[in-house]
């Protein structure tokens, strides 16, 4: 592929212990870093940690390297570059002076998205023109999609907070979709958040998958404005608590109590050695196949692994080793556990690749992933229509 206007990649950036990322750099890193989990984890989803030791010896699954035949990435990632795109649309919309419905928008990109997964798309269902993103070979391919994600859409019918559908659906499908809605910046909280929880309910109805979806795009967008990480987590929650929600619903308990254990866990790991084993990782936060178990893992892998200060050289070539330490360690843990190990994965790589930017992705993982072209395009498109 060759590079078009606005598919390049973002400029080179190591910065230095005080020098915080470009935004531009903090969107190639999310987008990239949230693939990076996928693909790793989408090799053993579906396998239990005995059998994941058994193929890949105690330490469990940690390098692309060790995977003879490599990895794709899954719908995590196809549905949260439709996410993408779906954002985009209503943005350059907007840039020529004309309203658009951001939902609507939303919409048509996860029917597009349906479509190229062998599902019909409803006659009753709007018909769009097709865009750049629909043209990639690449993401027409099934890839293991959630079931609330493929009946929500199928129905035809545009779901919202008041008509759900799918109302007691709280699949981890809208979480790990959800991060490019905290990487628009000038947006206040409560905007981020009704975003992400209205584009959650176009698919799920539980209160906790839309209440999930939020916390995390607001995570994201914490850390694209500067946030730390602890900060940003603690931030969220307690917006949660007490200040993005509609009126007249109340913070799941559900998604208070996982995320509450998951800072607590994290805060009782010392050092990126003393992550808990994957069996209390299960037992503590639970698989991740749900919204608030899936957010709940990916943050406590991400806040577990914080390298200590230490006394390493205040440079940029030691600030990006750490970058690069820390995000291995973060996903390897949110890899190797029984459960959904690539949503969990997925949403930890968005974590860490909003908050250091690109500089925290190993040259070697990005060698080794699906159709890197199509992420960075997607990348680059969002960074030019937010000027960043």
């Amino acid at each position: 592929m060759t590079n078009e206007p606005g598919t390049t990649p973002a400029p080179a950036h190591a910065p230095g212990p005080s020098d915080a990322p470009a935004h531009g750099s903090r969107i190639h890193g999310c987008l990239l870093g949230g693939a990076l989990g996928d693909s790793l984890g989408y090799a053993v989803e579906f396998d239990d940690i005995a059998a994941i030791r058994a193929r890949f010896g105690p330490g469990g699954l940690q390098d692309f390297s060790m995977l003879d035949a490599g990895s794709r990435f899954s719908d995590d990632t196809q549905m949260t570059l439709y996410t993408t795109d779906g954002l985009l649309e209503a943005l350059e919309w907007a840039n020529d002076g004309v309203s658009a419905d951001i939902n609507a928008c939303l919409w048509l990109a996860y029917l597009r998205w349906l479509g190229t997964q062998g599902v019909a798309v409803p006659a009753s269902a709007p018909v769009q023109p097709p865009r750049w993103i629909d043209g990639q070979e690449v993401l027409k391919n099934r890839r293991a999609p959630g079931n609330a994600c493929l009946s929500g859409l199928a129905t035809g019918e545009m779901g919202t907070v008041q008509r759900p559908v799918n109302p007691d659906s709280k699949g981890c499908g809208t979480v790990m979709r959800s991060a490019p809605f905290g990487l628009i910046p000038h947006l206040e909280p409560e905007t981020v958040y009704k975003l992400s929880s209205d584009a959650a309910s176009l698919t799920h109805g539980h209160p906790a998958a839309r209440q999930s979806a939020g916390v995390f795009s607001l995570v994201i967008h914490g850390l694209a404005t500067g946030r730390g990480l602890r900060e940003a987590a603690e931030s969220a929650l307690g917006q949660l608590r007490g200040g993005v929600l509609r009126r007249g619903e109340g913070p799941d308990a559900d998604v208070v109590a996982r995320l509450e254990a998951a800072l607590r866990l994290a805060g009782d790991a010392p050092g990126p050695g003393d992550a808990l084993s994957p069996e209390d990782l299960v037992r503590e936060l639970g698989e991740g196949w749900v919204a608030e178990e899936a957010l709940a893992v990916a943050l406590y892998a991400v806040l577990a692994t914080v390298p200590g200060t230490g006394t390493e050289s205040a440079t940029a070539a030691a600030a990006e080793e750490r970058a690069e330490a820390h995000f291995r360690a973060a996903i390897a843990v949110a890899v190797n556990h029984s459960g959904d190990s690539d949503s969990t994965a997925s949403i930890a790589g968005n974590i860490l690749g909003a908050y250091y930017g690109e500089q925290c992705l190993p040259a070697g993982w990005l060698a080794a992933l699906e159709a890197p072209e199509l992420i960075r395009g997607m990348a680059s498109r969002l960074a030019a229509v937010t000027g960043s």
